[in-house]
């Protein structure tokens, strides 16, 4: 997978000095400021408890819980910023699990709507997967059509497809015409996994906004410089495929 040498700025000086500190102490429960790198200007709140404190019992130790105004993108806006901390977590090797279907002590915080939590532990190194590539994922050709756009040792669409989704539903679709990207919301009719079929929709909207950023770093670490458009989804559930966002990209000038 790309190695992310430097991620945003806010999560380093907040999130993750906080994160530490939380780890240390037994009684501790910090809300982290909204974090710089997101979507949308919307009212977003983090806040870390124990996971006894949550309906999940996935044998983590603590849960990060997300909360949101709800308002345009707000779900893709969540997926956009949670996916900044789990990454960032992995390379810490501290375990993350996206919980959906999670519910908190606490539904309403300053005001904001519980939308997700993910459930963290500490983890040894060799309990991470080695290879990424033995993941359950679906075929290039069934996401991606057009330029894979290449980089060093892997194209940008063949790491991209490993983003996390509710259930593995992996609901999107990229079209590229070798300038620009179009991505699109894809849904099956029906239920999935263990969500509930009035669900799929909510959570695949998180998902669009995890595997945004996965497709900005992948372009990032390899060269390009991007524009990105993004479009509110009006459509009713029954459409199966919704364009959310395009992405102009361009190769990096030569340093000099």
């Amino acid at each position: 997978m790309y190695v992310i040498n430097t991620m945003r700025a806010y999560i380093y000086n907040n999130f993750v000095r906080n994160l530490h500190t939380f780890f240390n102490k037994n009684e501790i429960m910090f809300v982290i400021k909204n974090p710089h790198d997101k979507m949308y200007d919307i009212k977003s709140k983090i806040k870390i408890v124990p996971e006894k404190e949550t309906s999940c019992k996935r044998g983590g130790d603590y849960c990060i819980e997300f909360y949101s105004e709800e308002k345009g993108n707000y779900l893709r806006n969540i997926g956009y910023i949670g996916e900044q901390i789990d990454l960032w977590l992995a390379e810490k090797n501290i375990g993350a699990l996206w919980f959906g279907i999670g519910k908190p002590d606490e539904k309403n915080f300053h005001e904001l709507k519980f939308i997700i939590m993910i459930s963290i532990a500490k983890m040894p190194e060799y309990m991470f997967r080695k290879d990424m590539f033995k993941s359950k994922r679906k075929p290039l050709e069934e996401i991606w059509t057009g330029d894979t756009i290449s980089g060093q040792k892997f194209s940008v669409a063949e790491i991209v497809r490993f983003a996390p989704s509710a259930c593995n539903t992996q609901p999107w679709m990229v079209e590229n015409t070798g300038s620009e990207i179009s991505i699109y919301r894809y849904k099956k009719p029906g239920k999935r996994g263990i969500m509930p079929a009035d669900k799929v929709r909510y959570y695949n909207r998180i998902d669009i906004g995890i595997f945004m950023f996965f497709l900005e770093v992948c372009l990032e670490q390899t060269g390009y410089t991007f524009k990105g458009t993004q479009f509110f989804e009006e459509e009713p559930d029954s459409v199966e495929k919704v364009l959310v966002a395009k992405y102009e990209y361009f190769t990096k000038a030569p340093c000099s």
